[in-house]
């Protein structure tokens, strides 16, 4: 390729910038640490070099939503939400508290265009069991196959029940694969491609083919028959199915939106499948002049009439006859005032279009989340906030609603300026009546969904979207749903002292630009905190008065050598005396064994207590508690507390014993032996389920059968689980005169990669859960989690060991070990969130985790939180859904908002915020921001606290001038803030890359008088959780984050702050400007180089500045060169420089300082649509472009070439279907789990890179051996083929990570597919590594154990 040319610039003054390393790839150094560097030579070059292998995984996925669908997926019971987002899907609940739940979330591993959902709810019984019941996911991609899904509510993920082939490749414009619609009937499938083929497919289910024999010889299957034509002449912009009366000639009939070629017309056509000849016919077409059309829909019950929607009005066709079309009403939307009743009139103008450019816009804008119109867009983002408003105002989306009223369907649909209307439709002697209304004014929304119960949500490209109720015909908010996309950059900081960095990202575009604070994984709002007096803490519980009690009464504190009871509600007050516990020794277990009797449990005895009335208002009003004892011969060593049960064991010798209660007279209890056994190990756990078998409030019938709580309650025995020192988990029959009966045995035996037992695999917790399917969760102390699994009887819940009426033997009833993980290096502990036994597990380790328990084998979140060694839920009317931790000798109260979507707080700013940088001495968030709408200007930099969001101090560009990039420098003792600007609010480039002929400005900005915000301010006192009465035992009780909420009824999400209309002169200052410069070229990077140099990129010119004796206020320039086009983005390492050209690709430069010369040393080896990049060293670049791909490339030697066209070598790829604007290098420091190969303890440090994109994901890239990538590499090409984890909508994954990238170039490899291996058990892991594809060779065998190994390091890496 061409080369830029490089020169040499005189030593004329200008007022430039430089930018600080807070947000540069690499550290800041010296010359002589440039000269260290250098010094190196090839010897880190080469080191680098075999480091160049990187596995890339989606750590947040994208948050804007393309497509919605309603369906019963899991259930003939639930009701159902997918979220389709351009390359995955999500599945979600709109819960009664009106807040959409997240319910599991799949990459799709190919671009989805379009969606619809299949009826066979009430169709096909007794042909396909996994599909009985439910709706079909019908799912249109870039692969070229119709995808019809179930969800399996077994592996809590949607599978392809069919992959219908369309096209081969499915990614062009003349194939089909753009657009598909559905017939009421669910029979037939339209599919058009962008231009000139279409199709119907039908589907249906087959039966079984059965031998002679009997035997099945293949079992049921969805089969299709596909009918195209190639006639279409011309682009299809929308279709659906029309109901005609022409059935017995033509069905089915579609009606479709074409703009053919050469024409200024947009036409309805109608196309129908002869009856007879079955070959896709033009039945009629109806074109007039007006505005033009864009959609087109069918009325529900109204079959035969349908909605024309078009710039600046509505069409209400009559297709009832398909060969005499016609209009009956107009309906104008020119009316813009909110409560007036948009017109309609009963004739109409036609369809027309002003010229083909227009028509093109609208359809690119139509399909901007499709990856084929990309080609011309890729700068948008780059472009002004406020774009001109359209004349003729357009319906951007629209919904029916369900279970209308018969013969009464409704409507409501959205206007491009957030006017929502809502119009109702009857049919009578007259004719179709048409009632309209306005009902709403907000943000347009796109798509729309109109649920049950007067639901509706909707979607905003670029803010967050909103869940609205219709009441008395006018939408009322009810809930925000988070959108973080577009992420145009983003900061990465430990400001809280969480112990991992929060990610300040900008989000969102004008009038919804926000920042938002990310935190990896769930998400918990933090309350309390005490002082550190809390050390020694052995037990931590919350226990009820009543079994039946909403709140939690008392919290149970033990201690080496103490037990500490505290009152949960307003104030935590010590009232140990008045419960009746023991205060001086440590207790084992405690808890409610029957309404108003506690136990406690410790080493030398049992006490049974009825606390007094100062306890508790139900207690007993003696002055003293009511305490009952009883005592072992030995030692107890652990216990747990059931319903009218206490089972204590043991340690020398090892016996179990059940204990009962029962009472004397009014309040005298006893304690008393049932019965008694001797082990032949020592007991290590002991868990006694609970009584109460409620679904969960999300999974609910979804999941279980009806019968399953009466089954259990009726005939299953009472049994516990226990974990022994053998190894091994057992359950164990709890009734009556059964002496300890073993229901079932798990042995626990778990290898290495060497085929060694490892040691230390001791039951710490058990825990029984009841889901999807029942298991058992046991937690090791040497960090290892498993999960065992009951073999059932057929037509039971249990085997047949369990129920009381059988006599089955169980001695051979053995659980089965499904799935083993390795949490860190510490004891596993299970808590679950609360008493159901279908609960979430919080698994404590090393670090707090989040278990799904209704997902496949072992699935778990990264919990936001520190380290802790005990945590408990607590339930009171302040905080119904608490959770106390015991972190670092503090008592933490926080609320985990369990189905919160994204772990995400918002930060209203107004405008776009464009640029974020954290300044470490002021613990501040410096913000660049653009398309404010205030008169005074238009583009700002603003210093924000983390904290609340509160604006601190501020820099108004000129009027006209928009600021584009920034950076914190520090020259001599001067810190400073260097901003580009542009003088001109139009683009800074041409659409061929070019630099426009406008002016910038480099702007020098001091941070020296910025001040810290108030360290008081980042922690204030919750009142309403404070105790103020002597003697709490939370002596100061220290709140987090005071949020100040907005009471605007659009945005009441509790995680959004405000701060956009505080006033400047409630600010602490003003950024003061040092000096500044104008350039003939708008300034799009800055760059500090050297602690002493600054760089910026003015058009495509590159100048190096200094500062003159040190002093801000005196900038010379040194040297410049010249790029062929605009230059982007600007990064450095020691003294290397890579610049981003937005065509030429990254080129790297190096400046001579004794010539005062810029060099470029090597080129990209192909153009670019550069999108941001970063150096990982000095020969090394890892770079993103506009079409969704991001590449490492590097220097072949670090020697520097002759010839100046010398190209860098591109050493792996990774197409990840989003454009990332912005690129970062960070550490993450970690511990990983270790195993008896390696040594006690292991830290970590990772060179990762961090991207974010346009779609709202974020991607971390981490290295790896070549070893680990070898072998990871073999296992993601079997996960690839293998039916449980290929791609799900029959994408070839190699081609879909490779699209665009050139033949030869290694692969980065997929984190996403990689993942999914650890979501599988034992056994279908094993499946996956001895899977064979047909017609290839049986690879190497691979250790399960090595994998398992591999990629629980790369999933710490991750967290």
């Amino acid at each position: 390729m061409e080369s830029p040319t490089a020169a040499a610039g005189g030593g004329g003054e200008a007022g430039a910038a430089a930018s600080s390393s807070s947000s540069s790839s690499g550290p800041s150094t010296s010359a002589a640490a440039a000269a260290s560097a250098s010094a190196s030579g090839s010897t880190s070059a080469g080191a680098f070099a075999a480091a160049t292998r990187y596995l890339a995984k989606r750590v947040l996925h994208g948050s804007a939503v393309l497509h919605v669908a309603q369906g019963c997926f899991r259930s003939p019971d639930c009701v159902d939400v997918v979220l389709c987002k351009e390359n995955s899907l999500e599945l979600v609940v709109v819960g009664e508290d009106g807040v959409l739940h997240s319910i599991c979330e799949q990459t799709t591993f190919g671009i989805i265009k379009d969606i619809g959902v299949l009826n066979w709810r009430y169709t096909h019984f007794g042909l396909m069991p996994k599909i009985e019941g439910k709706e079909i996911l019908v799912v249109l991609s870039d692969s070229g196959k119709l995808s019809l899904l179930y969800f399996c509510s077994e592996m809590h993920r949607f599978f392809a029940v069919a992959n219908i082939e369309l096209s081969k490749p499915g990614n062009l414009r003349h194939r089909l694969g753009r657009i598909l619609a559905i017939d009421r009937e669910s029979r037939f499938i339209a599919v058009s491609a962008y231009e000139d083929e279409f199709a119907f497919v039908r589907v249906s289910v087959d039966h079984k083919v059965h031998a002679p024999n009997g035997e099945t010889e293949e079992d049921d299957k969805i089969i299709s028959t596909t009918f195209n034509t190639s006639s279409i002449p011309g682009t299809v912009w929308s279709m659906c199915f029309i109901s005609t009366c022409l059935d017995e000639e033509y069905y089915p009939v579609v009606a479709m939106i074409v703009n053919r070629r050469g024409s200024d017309v947009n036409d309805l056509a109608l196309y129908g499948l002869d009856s007879h000849k079955r070959t896709i016919d033009r039945i009629s077409s109806y074109s007039e002049a007006g505005p033009l059309a864009l959609e087109i829909s069918e009325i529900p019950e109204l079959y035969g009439f349908a909605l024309l929607f078009r710039a600046g009005d509505v069409l209400l066709m009559d297709l009832r006859n398909p060969k005499d079309i016609c209009c009956i009403h107009r309906i104008s939307l020119t009316t813009s005032l909110i409560g007036d009743h948009i017109t309609i009139e009963d004739s109409c103008r036609g369809l027309d279009v002003d010229d083909d450019v227009a028509a093109c816009a609208l359809l690119e804008l139509r399909d901007s989340g499709n990856n084929m119109m990309r080609d011309d867009s890729y700068m948008d983002i780059d472009g002004v906030d406020n774009k001109a408003i359209a004349k003729s105002r357009i319906v951007c989306s629209w919904s029916w609603e369900p279970n209308a009223k018969q013969g009464h369907p409704r409507l409501i649909f959205c206007l491009d300026d957030g006017e929502f209307h809502l119009l109702e439709f009857s049919l009578d002697m007259d004719g179709v009546k048409v009632l309209p209304e306005c009902v709403h004014r907000g943000l347009p929304c796109k798509p729309l969904l109109w649920m049950g119960k007067g639901i509706v949500v909707g979607f905003v490209e670029m803010g967050d979207g909103m869940i609205l109720q219709l009441e008395h015909n006018r939408l009322v908010h009810k809930s925000s749903i988070q959108n973080v996309a577009p992420i145009l950059d983003l900061a990465i900081a430990d400001h809280h002292g969480e112990k991992q960095g929060q990610m300040f990202a900008c989000c969102g575009m004008c009038p919804e630009g926000s920042l938002r604070v990310i935190r990896n994984g769930v998400n918990v709002e933090k309350l309390l905190r005490t002082d550190p007096i809390y050390q020694g803490v052995t037990g931590l519980w919350t226990l009820r008065m009543k079994r039946t009690d909403a709140y939690h009464s008392f919290l149970v504190l033990s201690f080496v050598e103490e037990t500490r009871i505290l009152s949960v509600g307003l104030s935590f007050n010590d009232i140990s005396d008045a419960v009746g516990f023991q205060t001086d020794v440590c207790t084992l277990a405690c808890g409610l064994v029957a309404d108003g009797l506690l136990v406690q449990v410790h080493s030398k005895c049992v006490k049974l207590c009825l606390p007094t009335a100062y306890a508790h208002p139900d207690g007993t009003l003696l002055p003293s508690p009511v305490c009952a004892d009883w005592y072992p011969d030995v030692t107890i060593s652990v216990g747990a507390v059931g319903h009218n049960i206490v089972v204590v064991a043991t340690s020398n010798p090892c016996c179990l014993y059940i204990l009962g209660v029962r009472a004397l007279s009014s309040f005298q209890y006893e304690l008393y032996e049932i019965q008694h056994v001797q082990s032949c190990y020592e007991v290590s756990c002991i868990s006694i389920p609970q009584e109460d078998w409620r679904p969960d409030n999300v999974s609910s019938s979804c999941a279980l059968g009806g019968d399953f709580r009466k089954d259990l309650a009726a005939n299953v025995r009472n049994f516990a689980v226990i974990g022994t020192h053998e190894p091994s988990v057992h359950i164990i029959s709890l009734e009556p005169a059964e002496a300890f009966r073993q229901l079932a045995v798990g042995h626990i035996s778990v290898n290495n990669a060497l085929g060694s037992p490892i040691s230390g695999c001791i039951p710490e917790t058990v825990r029984f859960v009841a889901a999807v399917n029942f298991y058992i969760l046991a937690g090791l102390r040497n960090g290892m989690l498993l999960r065992f699994e009951l073999q059932t009887n057929k037509g039971h819940c249990f085997p047949g060991s369990f129920y009381k009426e059988s006599s089955t033997p169980c001695d051979n009833t053995s659980l089965k070990l499904i799935a083993i993980r390795r949490i860190g290096i510490t004891p596993v502990v299970l808590v679950p969130l609360h008493d159901r036994a279908n609960a979430d597990v919080i698994v404590l380790g090393d670090r707090p985790w989040l278990l799904h328990s209704a997902r496949h084998s072992l699935a778990y979140s990264s919990i936001s939180f520190l380290p802790a060694s005990h945590v408990t839920p607590v339930s009171s009317a302040d905080c119904p859904n608490g959770l106390l931790f015991v972190s670092e000798n503090c008592l933490h109260l926080v609320e985990m908002v369990h189905g919160k979507r994204l772990n995400a707080q918002k930060l209203s700013l107004g405008g776009t915020p464009r640029k974020v940088l954290y300044h470490s001495d002021s613990r501040t968030l410096l913000v660049l921001r653009t398309g404010l709408t205030g008169a005074s200007c238009s583009s700002d930099v603003v210093q924000i606290d983390p904290n609340n969001g509160a604006l601190l101090s501020r820099f108004k560009c000129e009027p006209g001038e928009t600021a584009k990039c920034m950076q914190i420098a520090k020259i001599g003792n001067d810190q400073l803030l260097i901003v580009g600007t542009s003088k001109s609010n139009n683009r800074p480039m041409m659409s061929n890359g070019e630099a426009e002929s406008i002016k910038g400005r480099l702007i020098i900005l001091s941070l020296e008088s910025i001040e810290s915000h108030r360290e008081s301010g980042s922690f204030t006192v919750a009142s309403n959780l404070n105790s103020s009465q002597t003697g709490s035992p939370f002596p100061e009780l220290i709140g987090y984050a005071a949020e100040e909420l907005s009471s605007n009824s659009m945005c009441s999400s509790p995680d959004e702050v405000f701060c956009n209309q505080i006033q400047p002169e409630h600010m602490a200052g003003h950024l003061r400007s040092v000096v500044h410069s104008t350039f003939s070229g708008a300034v799009l990077a800055v760059q500090p180089y050297l602690d002493r140099y600054v760089l910026a990129a003015a058009g495509n010119v590159l100048f190096v500045l200094g500062f003159l004796n040190e002093s801000p206020h005196r900038i010379k320039r040194y040297a410049f060169g010249r790029t062929r086009f605009t230059i982007t983005c600007l990064k450095t390492y020691s003294s290397r420089i890579a610049v981003g050209d937005c065509r030429d690709g990254v080129l790297f430069y190096s400046y001579h300082e004794n010539l005062r010369k810029l060099e470029l040393i090597y080129s990209d080896p192909a153009q670019r649509l550069v999108g941001d990049v970063a150096l990982l060293s000095c020969e090394t670049a890892i770079v993103s472009d506009r079409r969704g791909s991001i590449s490492v490339l590097s220097c072949p030697r670090l020697e520097v070439s002759e010839s100046p066209e010398k190209n860098l070598a591109v050493h792996c790829s990774f197409y990840m279907g989003e454009t990332a604007m912005s690129i970062q290098k960070v550490a993450f420091k970690h511990w990983l789990p270790i195993d008896d190969l390696t040594e006690p303890a292991l830290e970590s440090v990772y060179n990762c890179v961090v991207a974010s994109t346009l779609l709202g994901s974020i991607f971390v890239m981490i290295p790896l051996t070549s070893e680990e990538h070898q072998l990871l590499q073999d296992v993601q090409e079997r996960l690839s083929l293998h039916p449980l984890t290929a791609p799900l909508l029959g994408n070839d994954h190699a081609e879909f990570r490779h699209r665009g990238i050139p033949l030869g170039v290694p692969p980065i490899l997929d984190g996403d597919m990689l993942v999914q291996f650890l979501e599988l058990t034992s056994e279908q892991q094993n499946d996956v590594l001895n899977f064979v594809s047909p017609g290839k060779k049986r690879q190497c065998d691979i250790s399960v154990v090595q994998v398992m190994r591999t990629l629980e390091r790369v999933h710490y890496a991750l967290n």
